[in-house]
């Protein structure tokens, strides 16, 4: 059966950051993952997961300035010494909370830069955090996320992110594959699955259209659950979904989708 972590980002956003923790546990999960915790000191957030015991399974690295839009800096050519300063941070909030994989978001595209030269950028900012986050036994992962959502976000489609992948040579980078973002770019989510199995660090998942929780799109997710079951997926799966209405009304579909 899968193992299903709250998103504190996207739910139980009824109450304030730091209290989604108490909301989670009491909803009946065991884990948890965010974006990006780094308005919070770290000893704030390990009070909490503690409290709660809870555990956390991912948080991002930096992002940019994320208020204005900003998602990501890790293909942008000006901006590396800022993306390895936020490698060190990123590192040391994963290292004080016991989390023991951060994902890279790649950005958006800037104007006029040629594609060989964010391509080039964002494999040499990954070889960087790679070995950097080797040291202090941490998995990296990037995410493609749909162009619907973001426009000109530089990594879109599975099978780019794989071919950076094998670019970039380190064995502790790995794909975040986000069913929502998958299905909006190009479907065929099982069999993608099954063919990346030993690439896939972590699975996130929210329905189409929409992005609201399991059971309100067109996604089949009792068959992918029993299908990440069938293909041996063991790592646990973020709810990185928006609410249809409040978080805790919209929980049955664990009940109902994930037997």
């Amino acid at each position: 059966m899968p193992r299903f972590a709250a998103n504190l980002t996207m739910m139980f956003n009824e109450v304030p950051f730091l209290d989604r923790f108490e909301r989670a546990a009491k909803a009946g999960f065991k884990a948890v993952e965010f974006l990006i915790p780094y308005a919070h000191s770290a000893a704030e957030i390990r009070r909490r997961l503690n409290e709660h015991r809870l555990q956390l399974v991912l948080h991002n690295l930096p992002a940019g300035y994320w208020d204005s839009g900003e998602r990501g800096i890790a293909c942008q050519p000006d901006r590396v010494s800022e993306f390895r300063d936020g490698v060190a941070q990123g590192i040391g909030y994963a290292l004080a909370l016991g989390v023991g994989q951060l994902n890279c978001l790649a950005g958006k595209k800037p104007v006029d830069v040629p594609d060989e030269v964010l391509r080039e950028t964002f494999v040499e900012n990954l070889r960087y955090a790679a070995a950097e986050m080797k040291k202090a036994a941490l998995k990296l992962l990037i995410e493609p996320i749909n162009h619907f959502d973001i426009p000109g976000f530089y990594l879109t489609r599975t099978e780019q992110a794989i071919a950076i992948l094998d670019d970039v040579g380190a064995d502790n980078l790995f794909l975040q594959y986000d069913i929502y973002h998958a299905q909006r770019m190009e479907g065929e989510l099982a069999a993608t699955m099954q063919k990346h199995l030993a690439r896939i660090g972590h699975i996130q998942l929210a329905d189409n259209p929409g992005r609201n929780e399991p059971g309100t799109g067109e996604i089949n997710y009792p068959f992918l659950f029993a299908h990440l079951d069938r293909i041996g997926y063991s790592g646990w799966i973020g709810c990185e979904y928006k609410p249809a209405a409040a978080t805790e009304a919209g929980l049955g579909w664990r009940q109902r989708l994930a037997q």
